[in-house]
């Protein structure tokens, strides 16, 4: 089983308690979890998981060490690319989403394996968890091979919509970065779409940071690859990395 604190409410229970669910699209469930794994979901996740209970949560308090900034990754998969930033910068807080069970379970087996003290976990849709951030406490989100849905009836489902958009623009501070990364041109564009109809709004903005195609094409040195990316390559798709800075209008 995993671990239960009746002091503590989940996503779903405060959403529901509020008549406000929202579908969470895909497995949440995998293969039965190894023992180890399973063991580390009853004793060390609950330690680093983050309650909702409080309306406005500070991501700086949650957090045993000081850190200076808190960075957010979004649907973190496996945990490759959350725990190879957490390790290389342990003087930032990084929180980390996925509703997926297997993969929450293989995160918390490398924050046991590396003895990483600076990063919280949500098991949940991101929404719940960008909805009760801090206004501006945040410096850096990470959305990176989101699910594409590629048939046009599932578009809906994607991650990058208006909502989250607005929702990301008001957890990230003014001059903090969002990144994306797909191996689908049609998801790219829809996010660049998207982009640029957030931008039309008014209030905030994000700004591509690409100059020239090498900007997009190739990825940065400190953007560690992950098993997803390497199959993509394998697969002969073409990734996609998009960078773009966040900054508030009049």
């Amino acid at each position: 089983m995993l671990p239960t604190n009746s002091k503590r409410k989940s996503a779903e229970q405060l959403s529901e308690e509020a008549g406000t669910r929202r579908h969470v699209y895909g497995r949440t469930k995998g293969k039965t979890l190894k023992p180890r794994q399973a063991n580390l979901m009853e004793t060390l996740f609950p330690r680093v998981s983050i309650s909702l209970d409080d309306a406005l949560i500070d991501p700086s308090t949650l957090f045993p060490v000081a850190t200076g900034e808190t960075w957010l990754e979004i649907g973190f998969g496996g945990g490759e690319h959350l725990a190879w930033q957490a390790e290389q910068n342990p003087g930032i807080g990084f929180l980390g989403c996925e509703p997926f069970i297997n993969g929450v379970a293989k995160l918390v087996s490398e924050i046991d394996e590396r003895g990483l003290k600076n990063v919280r976990i949500h098991a949940d849709d991101a929404r719940f968890l960008l909805e009760r951030l801090k206004p501006g406490s945040l410096s850096r989100v990470f959305i990176l091979y989101p699910d594409p849905w590629p048939k046009s009836r599932h578009h809906k489902r994607r991650f990058v919509n208006d909502e989250t958009l607005a929702l990301i623009s008001a957890a990230l501070k003014p001059g903090g970065e969002l990144r994306f990364a797909s191996d689908i041109p049609h998801y790219v564009a829809w996010t660049l779409a998207h982009i640029r109809r957030h931008n039309m709004k008014g209030g905030s903005r994000f700004d591509w940071l690409a100059e020239r195609p090498d900007d997009w094409r190739i990825r940065p040195s400190d953007w560690p690859r992950t098993r997803y990316e390497e199959k993509a390559i394998r697969e002969a798709r073409t990734p996609a990395y998009l960078r773009f800075r966040h900054e508030k209008t009049a």
